[in-house]
């Protein structure tokens, strides 16, 4: 009798170390993601410049993202994108205006053990900050409440919130889709205003 319930507990602890061994290793799980999307951009300045209102335009965005997660709900996301788009509405002309952010988030994921026709789904929400700086191919110029005004290039800070979903096609290869708000402190040297802006992205991911 002694040696059978020996024999259970050690059975039972072995159970549980392998079970314990597995929940760690899908907790402490990674990703890598490359995606490709939209983004809706907004007014650049805070005042006229010669009577127009130039405005980062609408564009198409891509870049990578990496990913830690923690415990099988919570994990942080490192992600870097560049948007080639232009400064529109500009009295001297267009100028490509290349925005690149860098951010880091946190990742919940809502609902890990979501399944659809036999394949995980996990419904997805992120939020964080970063840094994004504009590259313009030439300075905008005009005038600002009647002065000349000469306006380039410049940085600030982001913050982005969203919501998102993975579906798995096998054990570890994923397709992502989601969509954020993103906010950007000012993306030129003069004049700059905050501005508000929304992206969506499609990615293809593989956990390890």
């Amino acid at each position: 009798m002694k040696r059978r319930v020996m024999l259970l507990g050690l059975g039972t602890a072995a159970v549980l170390a392998v079970h314990g061994e597995f929940a760690r290793a899908q907790a402490r799980s990674q990703d890598v993601q490359v995606y490709a999307g939209y983004v809706f951009g907004d007014h650049l300045l805070e005042k006229p410049l010669s009577g127009n209102q130039p405005r980062l335009d609408d564009s198409a965005t891509f870049g990578a993202r990496y990913g830690y997660h923690l415990t099988p709900s919570w994990g942080i996301q490192l992600s870097a994108g560049y948007s080639p788009s232009r400064a529109a509405h500009v009295p001297n002309g267009a100028s490509n205006l290349g925005l690149t952010t860098v951010d880091l988030d946190l990742e919940w994921d809502i609902v890990p053990g979501l399944d659809l026709a036999g394949h995980p789904l996990i419904p997805y929400t992120v939020i964080g900050v970063g840094y994004a700086w504009a590259n313009f191919d030439h300075s905008m110029y005009g005038l600002v409440n009647g002065r000349p005004a000469t306006i380039s290039d410049s940085y600030g800070y982001t913050a982005n919130a969203g919501l998102g979903a993975k579906y798995y096609l096998r054990d570890n290869i994923f397709i992502a889709f989601d969509t954020r708000y993103r906010y950007l402190s000012k993306l030129v040297s003069e004049y700059g205003q905050e501005l508000n802006t929304a992206e969506t992205t499609l990615s293809l991911g593989y956990r390890f």
